[in-house]
């Protein structure tokens, strides 16, 4: 990320009352980790992310070596982590967080990563990783509280727009479909396929929901059923996945009308 100011002192962990703590409602807030090389940003970050009643910063960290060693101490559910930090990148700080859980992502934080696209295959590359999210560092305040949300309830982060982008870049290094075993496809069925290629398009449950005319519910259970057919982390990877089998082609990628 870019700013005039890079911090030079240690992580700063547990601040304020509201770090761990139960909110007004009695309900947890959302445990928050920022990684970042820039001062100045984490302490925006903060400002914003503070001031959210289901939000709570616990911690910063200057590069990926750092979140490591801060999240041995603090417990997460989101990662916040800047893709290109000295020492330790984002993309293997994301494979180590994940690995760190337990091997598929679960029972750790969730990281969201965040990019302005100036590599695009260090994007795509964290994805691979387990990251279950990625924005672009200029988005809004209020489009990185809701991805904050999306992720920590268990959905992942795929702004179409995003998406292609890397996927226009990814496109030409795809494998060739034909060459690609279509056995982990034929154990989904038809409606499951439906959803499948309407998830990388970048389309939400409830979207889906209302396309398909079923209930979000329903929606839910079709991509649990993919994810675990498929040997599929997230929903991001369930991206990754339809794009490399040829199911969604860049020229596609979008909202139906």
């Amino acid at each position: 990320m870019t700013s005039m100011l890079s911090s030079t002192g240690p992580a700063v962990v547990g601040w304020g009352p509201a770090a761990g703590g139960p909110t007004e409602a009695g309900r947890r807030p959302i445990r928050v980790l920022l990684v970042d090389d820039q001062e100045l940003v984490r302490a925006g970050f903060t400002l914003v992310l503070d001031s959210q009643p289901d939000m709570a910063v616990v911690g910063e960290a200057r590069d990926g070596a750092q979140v490591l060693e801060l999240l041995r101490t603090t417990p997460a559910d989101i990662v916040l982590m800047d893709l290109r930090t000295p020492r330790m990148d984002g993309i293997e700080a994301t494979r180590r967080i994940v690995a760190g859980s337990d091997g598929a992502g679960a029972g750790g934080p969730k990281v969201i990563i965040l990019t302005a696209f100036d590599l695009d295959e260090y994007a795509f590359a964290a994805i691979k990783a387990g990251a279950a999210g990625f924005l672009l560092k200029d988005a809004g305040p209020a489009q990185i509280m809701a991805a904050i949300r999306s992720v920590h309830s268990g959905d992942a982060v795929v702004a179409p727009s995003t998406t292609k982008r890397l996927l226009d870049w990814f496109a030409v290094h795809l494998p060739d479909a034909g060459r690609l075993s279509n056995a982990a496809l034929e154990a989904l069925t038809r409606r499951e396929g439906e959803v499948l290629r309407l998830v990388a398009r970048g389309l939400s449950n409830s979207e889906i929901a209302v396309r398909l005319t079923v209930s979000e519910a329903t929606v839910k259970t079709h991509v649990g059923r993919i994810l675990m057919k498929l040997h599929l982390r997230d929903r991001v990877q369930a991206v990754v996945f339809a794009y490399e089998m040829g199911l969604v082609t860049s020229g596609w990628f979008g909202r139906p009308g």
